[in-house]
C-alpha cells in the first residue's frame, strides 16, 4: 500500500527559492512551481508578472505527513521568507511575492492560523506577520522552464545571490529535518 501523502500550497517570494528549499526536506516527495490566489484562469508567467492577475507565485508541496507534518513545513516556510513585508521579498516587488498560505481543508487553515499566533507571540520578528490565509480555489502549474530551476541554473546569478544564502540558512537551521543531513562542523 502506498504511503498517504498530503499537500501545501505556499508562496512568499520568487517560486524558484521556496521550490529549491523544500524538495531538500526529507517527507517531501514533489514541489510543483506555480500560480495561485488570484482570479485569472490558468495564466501564463508574464501576465502573473503584471501583478494584475491577482495570483501569487507559489509552490505545491507533496509531502508525506508520517514523515514532516504540515507544521514542520510551515516552520520552514516561514525561517526562509519574510512574512512582514507586503508584496515584497528582497529586491522582488508585486503583488505576486506575497507571503500568503492557500490551505486545502479546515486543519491546514487552523494549523496556520496557531503557527502565524505563535510566531507573533514570540517576538521573533520586528514587524507584523502580513501572511494571508486563504482557501486554495485553484493551482495552475507554472510553464515547464520553471520547474526545478535551482537545479538547472545553480550558477545562474539569481540563483547564486538569492536561492543559495535561503538553502545555507534552512541547511542550517534544520539540518535534522534535511534529506541527507549535513556534516555539523
Amino acid at each position: 500500500m502506498a504511503p498517504f501523502r498530503e499537500k501545501a500550497t505556499l508562496g512568499g517570494g520568487c517560486f524558484w527559492c521556496l521550490e529549491a528549499a523544500f524538495l531538500e526536506l526529507r517527507g517531501v516527495t514533489d514541489v510543483v512551481p506555480g500560480y495561485a490566489g488570484g482570479h485569472v484562469p490558468d495564466p501564463t508567467y508574464e501576465q502573473v508578472c503584471t501583478g494584475t492577475t491577482g495570483h501569487a507565485e507559489v509552490v505545491q508541496i507533496t509531502f508525506d505527513p508520517s514523515v514532516i507534518s504540515y507544521r514542520d513545513l510551515l516552520e520552514v516556510f516561514f525561517a526562509i521568507h519574510d512574512p512582514t513585508t507586503p508584496d515584497r521579498q528582497g529586491n522582488d516587488v508585486g503583488p505576486q511575492y506575497r507571503s500568503i498560505i492557500l490551505y486545502h481543508d479546515e486543519q491546514q487553515r487552523r494549523t496556520a492560523e496557531a503557527v502565524i499566533r505563535e510566531l507573533e507571540a514570540s517576538g521573533v520578528y520586528d514587524a507584523p506577520i502580513v501572511t494571508e490565509v486563504v482557501p486554495l480555489k485553484a493551482f495552475y502549474p507554472a510553464e515547464p522552464y520553471h520547474h526545478r530551476y535551482y537545479q538547472r541554473h545553480p550558477w545562474q546569478p539569481y540563483c547564486r545571490v538569492v536561492i543559495a544564502p535561503k538553502l545555507a540558512k534552512l541547511r542550517q537551521q534544520f539540518a535534522d529535518r534535511l534529506r541527507i543531513p549535513t556534516p555539523t562542523s
